[in-house]
C-alpha cells in the first residue's frame, strides 16, 4: 500500500494556496530511499497523523521533530508507538508530565491514536527517517510541508492550540496568528531538557482551560 495524503488534506492545503509540490517531492524521495534501505515509518504510515486527523477536526497540534527511528516504533505519529511497545523516554516524560497535571492515570499503551482520534493533530517536522540514522531526511523538504501545514492551519483555522516543546518546535511560532489561536510554549520532554522546564509547565490543564469541552 503506497502512501497518499488523504484527499481532504489536500483539498485543504490547496485552497490555502499550497502546491502540491510540497508533499509529493519528498515523498517520491522517500520511496526511491526504500529501495535502497530500511525507512521508518512503514509506507502506509508516513501520513498516518492527516489520516487520523482531518482538518475540521483539529484541536491541539503538537509538533514533534524527527520519527523514531529504531525498529517497530515510528507509526507516523509523533511522540507515538505501537500497542505493546516499550516507551520511549520522551513519551514517558510526556507520560509523566500527564498524570501529575491532570491527576489521572497515564494511558495504558504508548499509541497515541486516541488523541489523534480526538483532534490532536501529532505531526513530526520530518515524516520519515532511515533506520537507525536520526535526521538522516532532515533535507528533504518534509519541512517546508509541515511549515506549510501549520501555516494553512493558522490561515484558515481559528482557536486551535499549538503545543510547541523544545527549540525546534518553538520556531514554528513565527508560521502562527497569536490574534487567532494559542501557544504553549516548553522545554522539550526528552532527558536533556525535561527537568528544565517541561516537568511542572502542566501543558495538557492549559490545553484544556483554553478549548471548550475538551478532554483527554
Amino acid at each position: 500500500m503506497s502512501a497518499l495524503l488523504p484527499e481532504i488534506w489536500r483539498d485543504f492545503l490547496v485552497s490555502a494556496g499550497k502546491s502540491p509540490d510540497l508533499w509529493e517531492i519528498p515523498l517520491a524521495k522517500v520511496n526511491a530511499r526504500r529501495k535502497e534501505c530500511t525507512v521508518y515509518p512503514p509506507e502506509q504510515l508516513v501520513f498516518n497523523a492527516f489520516a487520523l486527523t482531518p482538518p475540521e477536526k483539529v484541536k491541539i497540534v503538537l509538533l514533534g521533530q524527527d520519527p523514531y527511528h529504531d525498529d517497530g516504533q515510528a507509526e507516523g505519529l509523533a511522540f507515538s508507538v505501537p500497542d505493546g511497545v516499550p516507551l520511549p523516554p520522551s513519551l514517558r516524560n510526556i507520560y509523566k508530565e500527564f498524570t501529575s497535571d491532570l491527576n489521572i492515570p497515564a494511558p495504558a499503551s504508548g499509541h497515541l491514536g486516541h488523541w489523534a482520534e480526538k483532534g490532536v493533530l501529532l505531526i513530526n517536522a520530518v515524516l520519515s527517517v532511515d533506520a537507525h540514522t536520526p535526521g538522516s531526511h532532515a533535507e528533504y523538504g518534509w519541512k517546508e510541508f509541515t511549515d506549510a501545514v501549520i501555516s494553512a492551519l493558522s490561515e484558515k483555522k481559528s482557536g486551535i492550540v499549538f503545543m510547541l516543546w523544545g527549540a525546534f518546535a518553538r520556531k514554528k511560532s513565527a508560521l502562527i496568528d497569536r490574534k487567532k489561536h494559542f501557544i504553549l510554549e516548553n522545554a522539550h520532554p526528552s532527558p536533556l531538557s525535561a527537568y528544565r522546564g517541561f516537568f511542572g509547565s502542566r501543558p495538557f490543564s492549559q490545553a484544556t482551560a483554553l478549548l471548550d469541552d475538551w478532554q483527554w
